[in-house]
This record gives structure tokens, sequence and C-alpha cells, in this order.
């Protein structure tokens, strides 16, 4: 089988470089508040049960 080799260069335009960035961004962020919501109701939940 031949393997096809394949590179990534990146965004082409300023515009496309701040549109990837904005994108991850929101997706870190989002990532960043559901794991706080997450360990919040975790936390509240454990301060129920084990009290």
């Amino acid at each position: 089988m031949a393997m096809q080799a394949t590179r990534y260069t990146g965004p082409k335009t300023a515009e496309a470089l701040y549109a990837d960035k904005q994108k991850f961004w929101s997706g870190f962020t989002g990532a960043t508040t559901g794991a706080v919501i997450f360990m919040v109701i975790l936390l509240v939940l454990m301060g129920i049960f084990l009290t």
C-alpha cells in the first residue's frame, strides 16, 4: 500500500488564522466551564450524601 504524505500548513489568510484561534478559544472555554460545573455539582452531591 502506498502512503500519501499530508502536510498541514495552517490557515492561509489572517482572517482564517483569527477564525481558527477563535474556534480553539471557544472550545477551550466551553470545556473549562463544563469541567467547573461538573466539579461543583459533584462537590454539592458529596456534601449532601456524605454528611
